[in-house]
């Protein structure tokens, strides 16, 4: 059995993770929308027409922000559109899944969503069909207080308050030819400047991302990212990436694509701190992670104009349920930098929650993990000193043990996330805590089974939910415990200092 030793100091903090770190992301896209949060008619349907089985999911998640409207969909989408009375509002194409949009939820109706479901929006604006004077015009209606022509329209469309969005995606994935309006790097720059600059005139209080390579997998990574932030780097916070993963044939390389997250950070961050450095700028620049997730891009379906289609209904299994640990442990390691992420996306498309139309809501694999990292991930992200073996993978050599360490001063609780990449053996795992004085081990709960390919559908909702585990006795601040092969873990303790 392999042996892994990790040491906890105190004092060793890389950062206090953002409260943005846990988002997520919800497109008119499939049933993510229409059948997904809403739904008027279904039996939990509230007077709005928002699930209700669904917000108590979201809750439960306790999902930080979600970024909306789009993905593909945002490049051709006329915000317009989904504002004012429903029965005037157009039926469009929308080109970017071939579907039809029926547009019965916007902005008001999203935002009224996202009160009931606690969390905040992360706006979004188009820079393929849209221009740098829509970008304004559409958070002047969010955000203006009154007094003008879109922040007054909000009013009389029933939104006397402002949405007051404070984080908005200045456009979508511009670097891909997929993408509705694609643009080059220098253009797209010069363009997203003059959004921001309209944007931050209207409200200087809101945050910006300025989106740059959708992966790192593009042959224009990092030149494009490069490109785009000496355009914009005075003006904007944040750099977005966009990265999904998918088993390609082999479950040991699938488990370590954490460590190509890692590596796709890095390189994201030192780009940043070229410009910084070009332009002898004192602001680092953050990172926005608005699009991370397993996806299995193959499966994307027959796209046929028709009406909220079952797009990208991925059926997740335990295995991607650890992979999903996995990366989300990627981020906290690297909560110095990336201050925002979004799970892509809430609901059906490649989603943690799943619904039928008509019927029950169903927590898929990876609810789990994303929930655990949600909800015992917020506090100060440790540097743990790591003596964990190595594997070869397709990433490069990964540890066998991905794995963060956060801390909650007040709450005086030290919480390790452990995935074990070992398909058929279990890690010896020894653990120092020394440093945070007494250490009684509080709740420990495991994510694992016999079939690492088993989904939870709505005949067996359950099939992959954790266990809780027996609690180890430590001694001194020491504890030895053993991690079982291809597993999530949680281990939490209560420390006296």
């Amino acid at each position: 059995m392999k042996l892994a030793k990790i040491t906890a100091e105190r004092d060793f903090r890389l950062a206090e993770t953002d409260g943005r770190l846990f988002g997520s992301f919800v497109e008119h896209l499939g049933r993510a929308i229409y059948g997904g949060i809403y739904e008027p008619g279904h039996p939990e349907a509230d007077e709005e027409g928002f699930r209700r089985d669904v917000i108590s999911m979201v809750k439960d998640l306790r999902v930080s922000l979600v970024r909306y409207p789009g993905g593909n969909f945002l490049s051709g989408y006329d915000w317009t559109d989904g504002i004012g009375p429903r029965d005037k509002r157009p039926r469009r194409l929308d080109l970017a899944w071939r579907t039809i949009e029926p547009n019965l939820v916007g902005i008001d109706e999203f935002a009224d969503w996202a009160k009931k479901a606690g969390t905040a929006v992360m706006g979004a604006v188009n820079m393929g069909t849209g221009t740098p004077k829509d970008a304004g015009n559409f958070l002047e209606y969010c955000n203006f207080p009154g007094g003008s022509l879109w922040s007054d329209l909000r009013k009389k469309n029933g939104h006397a308050e402002p949405h007051d969005i404070k984080t908005w995606c200045i456009g979508n994935e511009m670097d891909g030819p997929w993408q509705i309006c694609h643009l080059d790097a220098h253009d797209y720059g010069k363009k997203a400047l003059e959004s921001a600059k309209i944007m931050k005139w209207i409200d200087e209080t809101v945050e910006l991302v300025v989106c740059c390579s959708s992966t790192s997998k593009m042959p224009t990574f990092p030149e494009w990212d490069r490109t785009v932030l000496e355009h914009t780097y005075d003006q904007v916070e944040y750099i977005s990436l966009h990265r999904y993963y998918e088993n390609v044939g082999d479950d040991s390389d699938f488990l370590a694509s954490f460590t190509d997250m890692d590596a796709f950070i890095k390189s994201v961050s030192a780009t940043a701190d070229y410009v910084k450095a070009l332009k002898r700028s004192k602001k680092t620049m953050m990172l926005s992670f608005d699009e991370w997730n397993v996806w299995y891009q193959q499966k994307l379906g027959r796209l046929d104009w028709s009406e909220a289609p079952p797009l990208l209904e991925d059926r997740y299994s335990l295995l991607d349920a650890l992979v999903v640990g996995g990366l989300g442990v990627a981020l906290l390691n690297n909560a110095d930098r990336v201050k925002i992420a979004c799970l892509a996306q809430l609901v059906n498309v490649i989603a943690p929650i799943f619904t039928k139309n008509g019927g029950p809501a169903i927590r898929q694999a990876i609810y789990w993990p994303f929930r655990d990292i949600s909800v015992y991930g917020r506090g100060a992200v440790l540097r743990p000193v790591n003596h964990i073996p190595l594997k070869e993978t397709r990433h490069g050599d990964s540890p066998v043990i991905a794995n963060a360490l956060v801390h909650d001063e007040a709450g005086g609780t030290v919480t390790l996330f452990a995935m074990n990449t070992e398909l058929t053996d279990s890690v010896r795992l020894e653990l120092d805590l020394r440093s945070f004085g007494e250490a009684e081990m509080i709740l420990r709960t495991e994510l694992s089974g016999p079939d690492i390919h088993a989904v939870n559908d709505f005949d067996a909702p359950n099939r992959v939910v954790p266990a809780e585990k027996a609690l180890d006795r430590g001694e001194g601040g020491r504890f030895e415990t053993v991690l079982g092969p291809a597993s999530w873990n949680v281990i939490r303790f209560k420390v006296s200092r």
